[in-house]
C-alpha cells in the first residue's frame, strides 16, 4: 500500500511579500521611535539641579587633560592627568548665564555637500 500523495499547498507570494513588506516597516518605525524617546529622556537629564558642570574639556596630551567646570556659579580650571588632578585656575566673576547665546559656530556642511566636494577633487 503507497501513502497518498498529499496536495501542493498554495503559497500566495503576493501575500507573503506583503507581509514581509509590512514587518520590515513596523521594525524600522521601532528603531525610530527608539531613538526618539531616548533623546527626550536626555533632555529631561539635562543639569537643572546639578551644582558642578563641566562647560568645556580638552585634551593637551595622551592621558592630560583640562578641564573648564562650573561650580556654584564660578569656573574653575582643572588639570586632569595619571597624576590626579589639580586646580589651574579660579576666574572671578560670576559664569554666563545658560540664557546668553552661545558664540556662533560655523555650520556643519550636510551629506550632499561633502559628496560634491568630493567629487570636484581631481
Amino acid at each position: 500500500m503507497a501513502p497518498a500523495a498529499l496536495p501542493a499547498a498554495d503559497v500566495d507570494v503576493g501575500g507573503e511579500l506583503l507581509r514581509v513588506l509590512l514587518s520590515l516597516v513596523a521594525v524600522v518605525a521601532l528603531i525610530f521611535v527608539a531613538g526618539w524617546l531616548s533623546r527626550r529622556m536626555q533632555l529631561c537629564s539635562r543639569p537643572g539641579g546639578r551644582r558642578i558642570r563641566c562647560v568645556e574639556a580638552m585634551a593637551v596630551g595622551a592621558r592630560d587633560r583640562v578641564l573648564l567646570l562650573d561650580a556654584d556659579g564660578k569656573r574653575l580650571l582643572v588639570g586632569v592627568g595619571p597624576g590626579g588632578m589639580r586646580t589651574l585656575h579660579v576666574y572671578e566673576g560670576a559664569a554666563p548665564v545658560e540664557g546668553d547665546p552661545p558664540s556662533p559656530m560655523p555650520p556643519v556642511p550636510n551629506f550632499a555637500q561633502l559628496l560634491s566636494r568630493w567629487k570636484a577633487k581631481p
